[in-house]
């Protein structure tokens, strides 16, 4: 089997059309969707407004100055750059609930967390067009977060199978929001890509069962470049898988 390319897989991830046979095999091949679907993390990472606006300039060192007077002349020294205000502080509180070097501490924050597992309500399931409404639940806020919402898990008439999500939360000033599956132990995560307030569907792996993996939780991550799960979840619920 010709599998597409790096360049193709590249395109797709940044969305852009790909031609009919790359296309077709791309909605056929469960490898080639699922390199689309890591790429397509980073990608949407890159998207959030924190992470894609530009930094503070920097003022070249005097060397070049030195250089640019001596080829041309001028006497003339830049003004200085002015200072940057401090950044406001974030109002949005979130709840550690684990280190991301020890593991272990999830379990126990999940039970200081209070009624973490299974504390969503199940929301009511609705006909739809576009495939089959499987489970659903709601988000939760987690302590004295102000996030909560919805999540449906939908299985789509070709077969796949997608988690719709309706997110209502404050912005970030400096943080993003991530969308993850886990399991019980709060141990074994699957990241589903970068989420923001409103509505957003994610593709689901075709392996991955829901059973395992059964709690929807909304983390806030920091803008480190780490892709582990930053220990600070906002909002949680459990499907009934």
């Amino acid at each position: 089997m010709q599998h597409c390319t790096p360049e193709q897989l590249a395109l797709a991830a940044l969305r852009e059309p790909l031609p009919a046979d790359d296309a077709a095999h791309l909605a056929d091949c469960d490898r080639c969707r699922a390199e689309v679907a890591s790429l397509q993390r980073a990608v949407d990472a890159v998207a959030v407004p924190q992470l894609a606006a530009p930094g503070p300039s920097v003022p070249p060192p005097p060397r070049v100055w030195d250089a640019i007077a001596a080829a041309t002349g001028v006497s003339a020294t830049p003004s200085p750059a002015p200072v940057a205000e401090e950044p406001p502080e974030p109002v949005a509180e979130v709840l550690p609930f684990r280190s991301r070097r020890r593991p272990v501490l999830l379990v126990a924050a999940a039970v200081v967390a209070g009624a973490v597992v299974g504390a969503g309500a199940v929301a009511v399931l609705q006909d739809r067009d576009d495939g089959e409404a499987v489970t659903a639940v709601a988000l939760d806020p987690l302590a004295d977060n102000d996030a909560s919402g919805r999540a449906e898990v939908v299985l789509r008439d070709d077969g796949t199978r997608v988690v719709e999500v309706d997110l209502d939360a404050p912005a970030l000033d400096d943080g993003y929001y991530e969308l993850w599956l886990i399991d019980r132990e709060v141990v074994g995560m699957v990241p589903l890509g970068v989420v923001t307030p409103g509505s957003q569907t994610f593709e689901l792996p075709a392996d991955l069962d829901l059973g395992q993996f059964p709690l929807v939780d909304v983390s806030v991550e920091p803008l480190d470049g780490d892709p582990t799960h930053s220990g600070v979840s906002v909002a949680r619920g459990e499907l009934d898988a």
